[in-house]
């Protein structure tokens, strides 16, 4: 799977992943003599692609990321959501290829092979395919409608979902969202009130570009097809209780806002 960025610091590299969820402090978070992360779920950054959203911190983290260099335990490369200039001088310096501007650092996951090809601001993630779905936040009397996903469902089993679903050939998002509340729900909705960007979640190899909406549904009721063995109507605090598809809190909480 290829996703598009921007150079930062030309180069090319191949490497494993090692990956961060939070920004990261070159200074304090990593040891410039060992590669050794201090945050996180700890690991070692020499010979790997770091993937973070952005950098944070002192300016002498620039510095740290030279001393990785110096001692021969640098990452082969950086991937950043957005760079920022302490880790881009640092990148620089130290002659780490490096690109920001990819959508999610959600995309990836710990172990995966990737390529960085920085000269071109592409990266390539090793035997991951994209799948782009919806996800819709149907809202009645101030309560979200969350679908009871069977254990048979060959994504996300058993778990509590939004009314989501597949983006046909030839749809558009809103149009592919609209058709699965009507598939899945009997719902009939107009226009939606509220979208967000696409959000992205990764499971085993696939991953899952979603985007979600929120429809307005006064008075309706779901009559569910088989795709889905049951329904509850929730409040956003009660969605965060529930073994709920990766994100779903995130997406229930932007739309109720």
């Amino acid at each position: 799977m290829i996703v598009n960025g921007r150079t930062i610091m030309s180069g090319k590299a191949t490497g494993k992943v090692i990956k961060l969820d939070e920004p990261l402090s070159f200074l304090g978070g990593v040891d410039g003599s060992t590669g050794d992360l201090r945050v996180g779920n700890g690991g070692n950054v020499a010979g790997r692609v770091l993937v973070f959203p952005k950098g944070k911190g002192s300016t002498v983290g620039s510095f740290v990321m030279y001393d990785l260099m110096v001692h021969g335990v640098a990452p082969v490369a950086i991937i950043n959501e957005s760079a920022e200039t302490i880790v881009a001088t640092g990148a620089v310096i130290s002659s780490i290829p490096m690109v920001d501007g990819v959508p999610s650092v959600d995309m990836f996951e710990d172990g995966d092979t990737v390529t960085v090809d920085a000269t071109v601001g592409v990266v390539e993630i090793e035997g991951v395919t994209m799948r782009a779905t919806v996800s819709s936040v149907l809202v009645k009397d101030g309560k979200v409608l969350m679908l009871k996903r069977p254990d048979r469902c060959h994504s996300f089993p058993g778990m509590w979902s939004l009314v989501s679903g597949k983006i046909e050939e030839g749809e558009s998002p809103e149009e592919a969202a609209v058709r699965e509340i009507r598939e899945e729900t009997g719902i009939s909705v107009g226009k939606p009130s509220a979208s967000m960007d696409p959000v992205y979640v990764r499971e085993g190899d696939t991953l899952w570009q979603v985007y979600p909406f929120k429809f307005e549904v006064p008075g309706a009721e779901p009559v569910l097809n088989e795709e889905n063995e049951g329904f509850k109507w929730v409040s956003r605090d009660e969605v965060s209780l529930m073994d709920t598809v990766k994100d779903t809190v995130t997406v229930v909480d932007f739309m109720l806002r």
